[in-house]
């Protein structure tokens, strides 16, 4: 059982969904995006998403695009993105690292995950690597025991859910919409449906991100999902803010909503 899995299971164990925060690394500083996750996991996030910044983020939406380029013009570098991992691994929080997979090929597939591994990270989010394409990736995350993470959409077929998930490893990301990431008035309508058909394919836990925004909507989502994942929330508090400081007591707010939120039963939490 990996740490992810271990998150999970003992969310489940107490009957209630796991809360996965997200944050940019280097964003608002290298410092303050690690004082703002040891925040959240003192909050109650249960594990953490760190992004690492890229120049072209496909599926991101406008709050964690402005984040990201703001971290990269600060000069954030792939060490920093170690840095912060170490950090939230160092004080207990499974901590994996949200990324497109061209910055871990320039940085070398093997180095990347020999070098996550000691920083204590747990594995690695990977929205735009095919499962046909992570051969290399999938062996140097056996070799070094870290979860590779795959996404499903709504859009995926039964077929594709069984390709998918038979290449991932802590849980599955089940992205609740089709389109870039933000915070939303409702949850999308296929999420829970998307849980079902991969529940169907896989004993994995299934987290379920896109949208979430308040602890209303968390206690939603974990009606049904194992997971609930939350980004850009704890990125527009962190933009919203005067301070850094500000910042910080923001996004602890937000994470006492959530984990409020995910400890609701709205209805009756289905059997993995």
């Amino acid at each position: 059982m990996t740490a992810v899995g271990d998150a999970f299971e003992q969310a489940a164990a107490a009957g209630r969904a796991a809360l996965v925060g997200y944050l940019p690394a280097g964003f608002p500083t290298v410092e303050g995006a690690i004082a703002a996750a040891l925040a959240m996991a003192e909050s109650g996030a249960d594990i953490l998403e760190i992004g690492l910044p890229y120049s072209d983020p496909l599926i991101d939406g406008p709050v964690i695009q402005e984040a990201v380029h703001r971290a990269l013009t600060g000069g954030a570098h792939v060490r920093d993105v170690l840095h912060t991992v170490e950090a939230v691994a160092s004080a207990g929080i499974p901590a994996l690292v949200m990324t497109y997979w061209n910055p871990i090929d320039h940085y070398g597939v093997e180095a990347f995950a020999r070098d996550l591994a000691a920083a204590g990270g747990s594995g690695l989010i990977t929205p735009d690597l095919t499962p046909e394409e992570a051969g290399p990736w999938l062996e140097a995350a056996a070799t070094h025991r870290l979860d590779p993470v795959f996404l499903v959409a709504p859009s995926s077929t039964t077929e594709r859910i069984e390709l998918i998930t038979s290449r991932c490893g802590g849980f599955v990301y089940a992205a609740s919409v089709m389109g870039i990431t933000g915070a939303r008035d409702t949850v999308g309508g296929d999420a829970e449906g998307l849980v079902a058909r991969v529940r169907a394919c896989t004993p994995l836990p299934v987290g379920v991100g896109l949208g979430v925004r308040d602890g209303a909507q968390a206690a939603e989502v974990a009606a049904f999902a194992d997971g609930v994942i939350v980004g850009s929330a704890f990125v527009q508090r962190l933009l919203d803010a005067p301070d850094l400081a500000a910042g910080i007591s923001a996004v602890r707010d937000l994470t006492g909503d959530l984990a409020a939120g995910v400890r609701r039963t709205l209805t009756a939490r289905p059997p993995r």
